[in-house]
Formats: C-alpha cells, structure tokens, sequence
C-alpha cells in the first residue's frame, strides 16, 4: 500500500513561515499506525522532523496532532481507517494541534495548556484528619460513578485544542482543564470544590463553552467532555453537587 504524507513542517531557526514537506512510502501495511509512518520519514528520510512520542499505546497522550483536518493521538489512528475503500493510496495530511505556538514541525508549546490545568488545582483537598489504622477514605460505588469518566482524562490536549473558543481566546481555561475539575469537583472525598468552581466560574471558564462538541469528537479517551462541562455548569447555577 502506498501512503502519501503531508507533514506541516516548521523550523524557527531558518524558516521565515511554515510550509508543506511531502514523502511517500510504497511499502505501508493497513495496519501501521500514522505514529508509524513518522517514525519511518524521521529514520529513513528526513532526521530532522520533529514530533513528540513516547509510549506509543494511547496512554501518554504525547503525541497528539491534526490528521486530515482532525485531533487525534498518532499512535492510535491506523492507516486503514484512513484509506479509501477500493484504494492503493492513502493521503495523509498531518499538522500540529491549532491553539499553542508551534515550537518546530509538529511539537507546540504546552506551557500554558498546562497553567490551564494547574489552575484548578488538580489534586485531592481534604485537611481532615485520616482514618485511624491508617485505612483510606472510602467511598460508595455510587460515589465514584459520579465521576469515574472523568478519570481517564491523559492530558493530551486533545480536545482543548479542537475548541474554537480556545482558538478565539487562549486565556479560555479549555476544556481539559475543566475535565479535571469535574474529578475533584464531584470526588465526595474531596472539599476543595468551591475553589474549583470559583475557577471554572470565572470569566474565561465554562461560560465560555458554546457546546460545539468538538472537545468530545476529539477525546481518544471517549471522555464525555461536554457532558462533564454541563454538568460543572449545573453546579455552579444550583450550588449543589
């Protein structure tokens, strides 16, 4: 099979804009994933691409960029969900996720997606005295189905960066950023949620969210991003969680 790459490369040390590098491979398999096909144009055509990667299986989210026009993590998109039914050919247009600086080729600057998630402070909140024999805080099945999706968020910045508000306005605390609220947020071990909301609350928190539902679309995690942003929303309009 043969696959057809359009990478959006970028070098600030040389290159005055971006523009478009162009490689072939004749020897693709349907199973090779895009994270795949960049390992081969960086080891066996051009070294000098640039992308981040590390564990290759969905799990550090690193790797997360635009292909054909839509967020996803590269070790995860396999070409054969990419490939025309009936077609040899298979083009791929790669690029970096939109909203962040470009650094070099696919890798953006994460520095403020991460201020983003700092902000709501990402961390369990509870200066009540522990349990005595040193046992845990335990809580109901009930109790943690109430944010269990919310859980699996990887940090990618995967549907952040597929947000238009975000793009309009990066000081938007971003939906990423709001999923891990959501965690702590509805944790009934946790007591830290009023600062939270008062985040989330704020001018550019989750009254900025249109409901686009590209965020969801985006997740490789099948986070219901907006669902759990509603549901932050709700909190702060009833008081109640």
């Amino acid at each position: 099979m043969q696959v057809q790459l359009r990478i959006r490369r970028y070098n600030p040390e040389k290159d005055k804009s971006a523009y478009w590098g162009e490689y072939t491979l004749n020897d693709a398999n349907s199973n090779d994933s895009v994270l795949d096909l960049l390992h081969r144009v960086k080891w066996e055509i051009d070294g000098t691409l640039a992308l981040r990667r590390s564990c290759a299986h969905g799990v550090c989210g690193s790797d997360a960029m635009r292909i054909n026009g839509a967020n996803g993590l590269a070790c995860k998109t396999l070409v054969a969900r990419l490939a025309e039914k009936g077609s040899s050919t298979v083009k791929i247009q790669i690029e970096p996720i939109l909203g962040l600086k470009v650094l070099k080729d696919l890798i953006v600057d994460m520095d403020p997606f991460f201020e983003h998630y700092k902000s709501v402070q990402p961390f369990f909140i509870n200066d009540t005295p522990a349990p005595e024999n040193g046992r845990e805080r335990l809580q109901s099945i009930e109790d943690r189905a109430r944010f269990d999706d919310t859980t699996k968020c990887i940090l990618c910045a995967a549907c952040t960066t597929s947000c238009p508000t975000f793009w309009a306005n990066g000081r938007y605390v971003g939906p990423a950023a709001i999923v891990q609220a959501h965690r702590f947020i509805f944790d009934s071990r946790d007591n830290g949620a009023s600062e939270r909301l008062q985040v989330v609350g704020d001018t550019f928190g989750v009254w900025r969210c249109r409901t686009v539902f590209n965020c969801t679309n985006a997740c490789p995690r099948e986070i219901e991003v907006t669902r759990a942003i509603a549901e932050v929303k709700a909190a702060l309009v009833s008081g109640e969680l």
